[in-house]
């Protein structure tokens, strides 16, 4: 976490869905997402090697928190600090930031469940109407 602040971070069912295929016994690490160098976390240049390998060089890893919260913004009617506080954004004024004192963990819990489903979720934009092939 940058600036060595503690964030609690609400999981989703379907977040612990995936967390649970995962095995364990054999990572020693304390990441859930290791990295090759002992007790590191993957970097920011593994993550977009994924994204290249996956052929979408188009998209950026701070893209998907951005992706977030536009989402939150846009879809939902959560407080701009709740959202902001789901992304750990720090408070810029100092006199603010020194009297909050709370997390927001409950709405921030709904927030990320209402995120999951909304990302578990197939949409279909449009009619889509099948062409069948010629022959």
């Amino acid at each position: 976490m940058k600036g060595f602040r503690e964030h609690r971070v609400p999981l989703s069912p379907q977040a612990l869905a995936v967390l649970a295929t995962i095995k364990v016994d054999n990572n020693p690490s304390t990441f859930v997402f290791p990295s090759t160098k002992p007790d590191k976390a993957i970097s920011n240049m593994t993550c977009l090697a994924v994204l290249k390998r996956m052929g979408r060089s188009d998209l950026t890893v701070h893209g998907f928190r951005s992706t977030f919260r536009d989402w939150a913004a846009e879809s939902t009617a959560y407080p701009r600090d709740v959202c902001e506080m789901a992304l750990a954004h720090a408070i810029e004024d100092k006199s603010e930031a020194a009297y909050r004192r709370g997390d927001l963990l409950e709405k921030r819990t709904r927030l990320m469940s209402e995120w999951a489903t909304f990302c578990d979720t197939i949409r279909v934009d449009g009619e889509v109407v099948p062409i069948s092939r010629v022959t």
